[in-house]
């Protein structure tokens, strides 16, 4: 099922204080499984610590999110900076859906400007990565018509 979170950055955190409340909000999912553990997460996102810096102070995450894929949760998280995140009204709790996931990834944006970094820092743990991040699970539409027209039938000619 596809999130959003949106965490304030500037004027209301420095960028490592964003970085933090970010790894904390994806360690916090993660912990949600029983198979996962969140010492791994804050493991993953301690190697990306600089490059997550970086995205925060240029203001990449504003438009490209870092997407979280545990079990049934992908959140996309990104940062509001300026006056937005002066009255952005965060939501910070773990994300629901994570309590079966029995696997996880951390999927960065890759700008032009830190590409060799992100991919450096992707390299540094086998739960990040600098890939495209898999489209969200949709709901399936049910595989038939909604109205079983011969039992619809069947019945009107009954009576």
């Amino acid at each position: 099922m596809r999130r959003t979170r949106e965490v304030a950055a500037t004027p209301v955190r420095s960028a490592s204080a964003t970085w933090a409340v970010i790894a904390d909000l994806v360690a916090d999912t993660v912990a949600q499984s029983s198979s996962l553990s969140r010492d791994e997460a804050v493991q993953a996102l301690s190697a990306a610590e600089a490059v997550g810096r970086m995205l925060v102070t240029g203001g990449h995450l504003h438009k490209q999110p870092i997407t979280l894929v545990a079990g049934k949760v992908h959140c996309e998280i990104t940062t509001v900076s300026g006056t937005a995140a002066l009255a952005l009204a965060e939501t910070l709790n773990p994300v629901p859906g994570a309590a079966g996931a029995d696997d996880f990834t951390i999927y960065f944006p890759s700008p032009a400007p830190l590409q060799e970094q992100v991919k450096a820092a992707a390299a540094g743990h086998a739960r990040l990565s600098d890939t495209a991040p898999p489209a969200p699970e949709t709901k399936a539409a049910a595989p038939g018509p909604l109205i079983d027209r011969e039992a619809l039938r069947w019945a009107v000619t009954q009576r």
